[in-house]
């Protein structure tokens, strides 16, 4: 799985700094910094990584009452500061090229109701605070850049990606901060469901398993095009138009790689890769805080016994 990844190739954008700013309307989103500067990265490159930091970002809202509200937002803010914000405008439409089409159509999602909207009340669900010079006529569409030179750089280098994609990448863009966490929970979610299933196989009944296989039937998105690039090696460039569809196939690749498997640590429950076929802890430490604990553990039982 890694000499795949190797292998493959795209392009991300991603600033220095990000924030959580309050709009108009009440809700909290994340924004690039006013001051911050752009960087193209290649996401493929970050795996595992970017799957596992997601995964266990995801995993600290599952905990509920282990996790308080700062530490969680804090965990959100450093993930979209190392990987960039997951491009959910062009991820959720039929097509991310909806600015060549009179409406934006929305297929089912946790976060739009709707099936249909107006392309400009769409922009604005990510453009809370600066709204973008977007002239529409029906299935013709203008943008204005800003005369930041950055922007205009990020422009140019993404000129022939769809609209809608180049415009997810100015520094006005932002996208609802719940939205973002409902994301990241929700493959945490996939990947609890996947470990339950095979763990407590022999201990489910019927009824539990089929329902656990119809959760995890319901994961999944459609799939990215690619191509193939000659460089020095032939390379899979894939067309990733939004962060959430490349981190989704990463972590599917990842979800049935039976070399390297997914697995939750038995004493932190954290998600790791398990690099040999009797890991159960992501770490030593962890390996010997579980020792301990249980040691401790069985010496107050033996204690208890013998005051009996």
């Amino acid at each position: 799985m890694n000499t795949f990844f190797e292998q493959s190739r795209s392009h991300w954008v991603r600033y220095e700094r990000y924030e959580i700013k309050t709009g108009k309307d009440g809700k909290k989103y994340i924004t690039p910094a006013k001051d911050a500067r752009p960087d193209v990265y290649n996401p493929l490159k970050e795996a595992p990584d970017i799957v596992l930091d997601a995964l266990n970002v995801g995993m600290l809202m599952m905990n509920g009452k282990k996790s308080s509200e700062p530490e969680v937002e804090k965990a959100i803010l450093e993930f979209i500061t190392h990987y960039g914000l997951l491009g959910l405008m062009t991820a959720l439409p039929t097509t991310p090229s909806f600015m060549d089409y009179e409406a934006v159509y929305l297929p089912k999602n946790h976060f739009i109701k709707e099936e249909t909207m107006e392309t400009e009340k769409y922009l604005s669900l990510f453009y809370p605070f600066d709204k973008l010079d977007v002239v529409k006529n029906g299935v013709e569409s203008s943008w204005n850049v800003s005369s930041d030179r950055a922007m205009i750089a990020l422009t140019m280098t993404f000129m022939d990606e769809p609209m809608a994609k180049t415009m997810s990448f100015q520094r006005a863009y932002a996208e609802p901060y719940d939205w973002v966490a409902q994301q990241l929970k929700d493959w945490a979610f996939n990947m609890l469901t996947s470990f339950f299933y095979y763990n407590d196989y022999d201990s489910m009944e019927e009824e539990s398993r089929n329902m656990l296989r119809k959760s995890m039937a319901a994961f999944g998105g459609i799939a990215p095009t690619y191509h193939i690039e000659l460089l020095d090696r032939p390379t899979i460039y894939w067309d990733f138009h939004s962060l959430l569809l490349g981190i989704q196939m990463m972590f599917s690749f990842m979800l049935v790689d039976s070399t390297k498997p997914l697995r939750m640590c038995k004493q932190c429950e954290k998600v790791f890769l398990r690099h040999r076929a009797n890991s159960a802890f992501c770490s030593a430490r962890c390996k010997n805080q579980y020792n301990v604990y249980k040691s401790r553990g069985k010496n107050k039982s033996e204690d208890g016994d013998n005051n009996a």
